[in-house]
Formats: C-alpha cells, structure tokens, sequence
C-alpha cells in the first residue's frame, strides 16, 4: 500500500461504527508508559466493541475525514474549524503517511477559511508526530476526556504560512 491508494473523503454517518472501532484499536496498541492502563481505557470509553453512537453525537458538532483504502476506512479526523479534536490511524496503517495527509487537509481547509494558526491537544504519544509536521508544543495541560477522567496532554499549534508544511 502507498499512499497514492489511499483517498480522503467526508465522514458519512454510516462511517461511525467503524471509526469507533479504530479508535479504539488505536488505543488498545498504546504501551500504557505514558498514560496508565486506567487512563488508556477511559480514553476509549471503557469499550472494547464498537460503538458509533458518541462519534454520531460528535458529528453534529464536528467536521469528520475518513481515510479509506479500497472502499475500507482506516483512519480518521475530526475538527471544528481551527481546532484538529481527534486524529486516529488503524495501527496495521500507522507510518505510512495517512495521518499526515489528514493533518494536512485540516491545514488546507483551515487556510481556505483563511485562518492562519490551527491548534490541537496532543496526546502524549503523538507529541513528536505533530512536532514533525512543523506544530510547536506550547504546553503540558490537563485534559478532561468526555467520561471526566483528566489525562495530560501537551497543547501545540502551528502556523500555516510556515514553509515546513
């Protein structure tokens, strides 16, 4: 697979079972070295089954981009306007540029509504991700997950008319 297989699209609702389901996979494959297993699995809403009703409720909010190979969805992001809120790859697709190119069609979207500074919440394991696409860590922060539970995590930004993007 390269990434010229892969295509972008909007989320359609019909997505949200299957997003769900690479949410939580993609935390179930974090190592609990950075967050505690409590921590990862609150992070996933105390699932292990796919459930689409929080990422349907979401959706009314929220723009969603799926990432799909051969009509199969593999990766996801979702975001409101300046702010990229969840950025999830299948792990059998991590490394292979697709949460790359989500991250930067939010960048694109966000210049051609002619903002010029986007943000987002990184979880601890995709700080260096994001610093590799040319965001900067601004800090370490609590973050409240929708269950309540508070995981740190390190707000960043990045300036869209930088050149590295």
């Amino acid at each position: 697979m390269s990434i010229n297989e892969i295509s972008l699209r909007a989320a359609e609702e019909t997505d949200a079972c299957v997003m769900s389901a690479i949410h939580i996979a993609a935390i179930k494959a974090l190592p609990p070295t950075l967050y505690t297993q409590k921590e990862l699995l609150a992070w996933r809403n105390y699932r292990d089954q796919p459930d689409g009703s929080n990422i349907l409720k979401s959706m009314k909010f929220e723009t969603f981009w799926v990432a799909v190979e051969r009509d199969l969805v593999i990766g996801f992001a979702s975001y409101i306007v300046d702010e990229l809120i969840g950025l999830y790859v299948h792990p059998k697709y991590q490394g292979k540029g697709i949460g790359s190119a989500l991250v930067r069609h939010f960048c694109n979207e966000a210049i051609n509504h002619r903002i010029d500074k986007v943000i987002t919440n990184a979880s601890l394991y995709a700080e260096g991700f994001y610093l590799q696409l040319g965001f900067t860590a601004i800090q370490r922060a609590p973050h409240q997950l929708r269950n309540r539970i508070i995981v740190p995590v390190s707000k960043m930004s990045k300036i869209l008319s930088d050149p590295n993007f």
